[in-house]
């Protein structure tokens, strides 16, 4: 599964940006989506993004859990939607809660450790896909915070993880969230990165404020410049954490990926802007089911090939491929 970057898109921040904003995500019309509301446990409500299967009969389900201020037309989203369409499989992107374009109902958003709300989502993709549906296997990634969140779930489930899943993979997730916060939070990606994820989590924590009067302070809020000042005041408190570094240390995958048992595959590019190399686990760090593919170039969720523009197909085939190894109805 090599990487190679363009000669024209230098550097993980080239490849980070360009990735996101110009690249060609498919080839073709764009992926048709039927929206699902799902109640959760706790009586709040998800949307799910389905693309249908092109073909009838029990074919595989890619779920793919997206990252932080995602949706289901993040450029990666949509790139894997097309290679699950290539390939006969549905597709479905489970929004987290407060990103499909409306603000959920309980006093808490979303983590990158939030491993009960993907055991959940998995459970009823199961259920739903496989045991009332008739439909092939499931098979789950996660991307960024997604990809953290997924792991940390097969972390938490063990031998349990294959009642739902066949396998799952991660790309570029923040495995260590001390080290990848602390290298967004510095230099350019404080100016780039950080200023765009704040300009829209800072106005979904104050549209929460007007819900629930009093859930945290709206000045401490409005002070943050870096998402550990955010976490602090808004993620951790909100989710059960004393504080960002309980939050960041709780919610991290890397300390838990010996425990995961089944097929796993964990993608980080050595040069993403947001994930410091020296933070990546080597292969004495995980478990004998986790396989690492850690290349040189790619940025964070870049990875783009070909001549101007790019595409960014190349990485949704080599994770999707991977994934579809795992099921007998792999469909190439």
């Amino acid at each position: 599964m090599g990487y190679t970057a363009p000669h024209w898109l230098p550097g993980g921040n080239l490849q980070t940006i360009w990735a996101a904003l110009w690249a060609r995500r498919f080839d073709g019309p764009a992926p048709v989506y039927r929206r699902e509301r799902w109640t959760a446990p706790d009586g709040d409500f998800i949307d799910v993004d389905f693309a249908d299967a092109p073909q009838p009969g029990p074919r595989p389900l890619l779920v793919l859990f997206h990252g932080l201020e995602g949706s289901s037309r993040s450029h990666y989203a949509e790139a894997f939607a097309a290679f699950a369409a290539s390939r006969g499989m549905a597709f479905a992107v489970p929004h987290f809660r407060g990103c499909s374009g409306e603000l959920n109902l309980a006093p808490r958003a979303y983590h990158s450790g939030d491993h009960e709300e993907i055991d959940w989502i998995l459970r009823r993709m199961h259920a739903q896909h496989v045991v009332q549906g008739g439909g092939g296997p499931v098979l789950a990634a996660g991307v960024s915070l997604g990809g953290n969140a997924l792991l940390r779930w097969a972390c938490e489930a063990g031998e349990t993880a294959r009642a739902s899943v066949e396998a799952v993979a991660s790309v570029c997730a923040p495995l260590d969230l001390a080290a990848g916060g602390e290298a967004i939070g510095r230099g350019f990606n404080r100016l780039v990165y950080t200023r765009m994820f704040l300009a829209t989590m800072k106005p979904k924590a104050l549209a929460k404020l007007a819900q629930f009067p009093g859930l945290f302070d709206r000045d401490r809020l409005m002070a943050a410049r870096d998402l550990y000042a955010f976490d602090d005041v808004f993620t951790a408190p909100l989710h059960g954490f004393r504080n960002t570094d309980d939050y960041w240390a709780r919610g991290s995958s890397k300390p838990l990926l010996g425990a995961i048992r089944v097929p796993a595959l964990v993608v980080n590019a050595r040069n993403d802007p947001f994930i410091p190399a020296r933070s990546l686990p080597g292969p004495g760090e995980v478990g004998s089911h986790v396989t690492l593919w850690q290349p040189e170039g790619g940025g964070h969720v870049g990875f783009p090939l070909g001549l101007p523009p790019g595409h960014v197909g190349g990485m949704p085939e080599r994770v999707g491929g991977w994934l579809a190894q795992f099921t007998s109805l792999n469909h190439s």
